[in-house]
């Protein structure tokens, strides 16, 4: 069977590979007593993801490494994380991941598709749109977010704990630190040294019965994150 890592999975777990993350969620289902904490303090949307986690999960914080041997992995996955990651920082993850990838190991990225959004802008400054700033947060929003939006989403009270405890969105790593397009991304898979960049979409994969496992996609066949860019590459070592 395929060793496949889901790097920075946050909620969006599967049976089929490994959950790598290192977020309060991850912490909180690692251990029995996590589990039933989790339990009285969640509600909502907040439950329901922590809830329809499933698989093996790793509480790992992906700053020191990915916790795997060298050659030792079929694939590496990893959805909206890469923006999140400091710029001058993305070769050494690249290079992390090609450590531990298996000769002809596949890399598969998805983020948020800068080209997608700004064409979506283009179209509605041209249309005069009523409420214009909606064409414009995908494209700026969270990279200027201040607090995490989950907690703004809060009472009061539980707003101010969260933010005391965990800190503002930065710290907690969710503000957007670059945005990528089909050439951009490209171009930084290569001089990382990975080779047959293909851009796909979330149903096409080179990987054996991606769709199975359900990261990409919902149980409904819709696509888990519209607005995506999907990308693969091959480690050549």
């Amino acid at each position: 069977m395929a060793t496949i890592l889901n790097l920075g999975c946050g909620t969006k777990t599967s049976p089929y590979v490994v959950n790598i993350d290192w977020s309060p969620y991850q912490r909180l289902h690692q251990n029995i007593v996590g589990r039933r904490a989790a339990k009285l303090a969640l509600r909502g949307e907040r439950k329901e993801r922590f809830d329809a986690m499933q698989g093996s999960i790793v509480v790992h914080d992906l700053r020191k490494g990915i916790p795997a041997e060298t050659s030792s992995v079929d694939v590496v996955y990893h959805s909206h994380v890469l923006e999140h990651i400091d710029r001058g920082a993305v070769p050494g993850f690249f290079a992390e991941i090609l450590r531990v990838l298996k000769p002809g190991g596949i890399h598969r990225v998805v983020v948020p598709d800068l080209e997608h959004y700004v064409r979506e802008y283009l179209t509605d400054l041209e249309a005069g749109g009523g409420d214009h700033d909606e064409a414009i947060v995908p494209i700026l929003e969270q990279a200027v977010r201040k607090e995490a939006r989950g907690t703004s989403l809060q009472g009061p009270m539980r707003r101010r704990l969260e933010n005391i405890v965990f800190g503002d969105a930065r710290r907690r790593g969710e503000t957007h630190q670059w945005m990528w397009d089909r050439l951009n991304l490209r171009q930084a898979l290569e001089q990382a040294g990975f080779v047959h960049v293909e851009h796909l979409d979330a149903h096409a994969s080179n990987i054996p019965s991606w769709n199975e496992i359900g990261l990409d996609l919902n149980s409904d066949g819709g696509v888990y994150k519209p607005g995506s860019l999907f990308m693969e590459s091959a480690n050549c070592a």
